[in-house]
């Protein structure tokens, strides 16, 4: 069994690190423009930014004195 360097085992950390960046930026963007964001989950492909929504609570009105 070959052994990883000390170099690339810190470079997949960086890409690992990255694409995780990414995806959460790519979901963020999806949820604020109401559209889908598409992942593989076993055998299925899923949306989401569908999940986890939360609703948000409306801004109160300032009422004038």
């Amino acid at each position: 069994m070959k052994l990883k360097s000390k170099a690339q085992s810190d470079l997949a950390d960086g890409v690992l690190q990255a694409l995780k960046r990414a995806g959460k930026s790519a979901l963020a963007l999806a949820r604020q423009t109401g559209t889908p964001c598409f992942v593989m989950e076993g055998n299925k492909i899923v949306d989401i930014a569908k999940r986890g929504r939360t609703k948000t609570k409306a801004k109160k009105k300032r009422r004038s004195a």
